[in-house]
């Protein structure tokens, strides 16, 4: 074997490989510091993918999905590839073309064994494997299970972050906001999701009730810093002093394009064709408001936490069902619940695929409904119809009527 290219590829076509590292950057001019490739088990929600099997002995890594994620001090940008192609991307990550070696070390872990390759600074390696020893087994075992690639990754400076308190001046989770770390990713995971897959370098998004959590902050950070795409975002809020204050944090972390004005979404004149809209904790009907003027300005993308939803509650009554009024909080789960059912119905009948996620959200209560809406191209005259029949069946058996029905459908 004469290249570190057809090294490596002997261990992948031979063994499951499970984590490798790349780092010792030869200068402090590096684009990246470190190279961090994982082996994706399974996705977000722990199920498994056809081609992401990993027990397949006779072809090592091949037929495992990695995840390449490059670190620079600030920023985290992730990509994934199949294991046929890990070599040869290895291979350019340490030799560019048209450039020197760029890094002098790699660790590659398999079940079994730790591969070490070290690079002198003409080309040339030399390779070591030992054995794991049996608590090292253990380690890697579980570290597999249990590591999660977030798109937002410790290590990151990220000044809202630091701001907020989430991380350390050096990037470090704040031990006690870790859980605020991952609620934090599991938002930017749900817009990734369908932002992933677009094919464009510019989004333009309005966030209603954004208050001053520095959400906003950090999906603008998300947009502009991780996915590169140019990001014109309005936050809305009806205080004076919030606005006043994340003005002022915009400016100071240089985020030009991002803008907070007083406002309330209902009526708002937007100054762009909308693209996404964001409404998180929108209290009771502020949320029917904020997904009607999403529909209204045709957003290719709505994310919405629906928080306090009151109108049900006082308004439900029925004989046949009963027993979902009796008990307070049985009726207020219910009502809250059937509010979402209906504004996911509403929003499929207004031609978005719509769907209803659990979402641990960032006041740590029991409201962790997300609503993910994407435009649909054409929603066939049935799947209207029968969206909207739902709705107004479960209106008539609860003597009730909704707030978003009634703007758009009532108006």
């Amino acid at each position: 074997m004469n290249t570190i290219y057809e090294q490596i590829n002997a261990v992948l076509e031979s063994e499951a490989v499970s984590r490798i590292i790349i780092s010792k950057a030869a200068n402090k001019s590096s684009e990246y510091r470190k190279i961090d490739i994982q082996a994706m088990s399974g996705k977000a929600n722990g199920t498994q993918s056809e081609s992401q099997d990993t027990s397949c002995s006779t072809c090592g890594s091949f037929a495992t999905t990695f995840q390449i994620s490059k670190y620079t001090d600030k920023q985290a940008f992730h990509e994934n590839i199949q294991g046929k192609e890990l070599a040869a991307a290895i291979s350019d990550i340490i030799f560019p073309k048209d450039s020197k070696t760029v890094f002098r070390q790699l660790n590659l872990w398999t079940d079994s064994f730790e591969h070490i390759f070290l690079i002198s600074k003409s080309g040339e390696f030399t390779h070591k494997k030992r054995a794991l020893k049996s608590d090292e087994k253990m380690e890697v075992s579980a570290s597999h299970n249990r590591e999660k690639n977030y798109i937002i990754e410790e290590g990151q400076k990220v000044p809202p972050l630091i701001d907020m308190g989430v991380f350390t001046k050096d990037g470090k989770v704040v031990r006690s906001m870790y859980d605020k770390f991952r609620q934090i990713n599991r938002f930017l995971e749900i817009l990734d999701d369908e932002i992933g897959s677009l094919k464009t370098d510019q989004l333009n998004v309005i966030d209603f009730g954004c208050g001053k959590s520095y959400l906003t902050f950090v999906v603008y950070y998300y947009l502009t810093e991780i996915k590169g795409i140019r990001a014109n975002i309005i936050g809305l809020d009806l205080k004076k002093d919030v606005i006043k204050k994340c003005n002022e944090a915009a400016k100071k972390y240089g985020y030009e394009n991002l803008h907070f004005e007083l406002g309330d979404i209902n009526g708002y004149k937007t100054p762009f064709d909308v693209d996404m809209v964001i409404t998180l904790h929108a209290c009771d009907t502020a949320t029917d408001y904020a997904l009607y003027n999403a529909i209204m300005w045709n957003a290719k993308m709505i994310f919405s936490v629906p928080c306090c939803q009151h109108e049900l509650n006082k308004k439900i009554k029925t004989d046949n069902l009963s027993l979902l009024t009796r008990y307070g909080i049985i009726k207020e789960r219910f009502s809250a619940l059937a509010t979402d059912a209906i504004r996911g119905n509403l929003l499929e009948y207004a031609g978005y695929k719509t769907q209803l996620l659990e979402f641990i959200d960032f006041a740590h209560t029991p409201k962790n409904i997300l609503i993910r809406a994407v435009k649909r191209g054409i929603t066939p005259k049935g799947t209207r119809d029968k969206a909207l029949l739902e709705v107004e069946n479960l209106m008539k058996e609860f003597n009730t009527d909704q707030t978003l029905y009634d703007l758009l459908i009532k108006k």
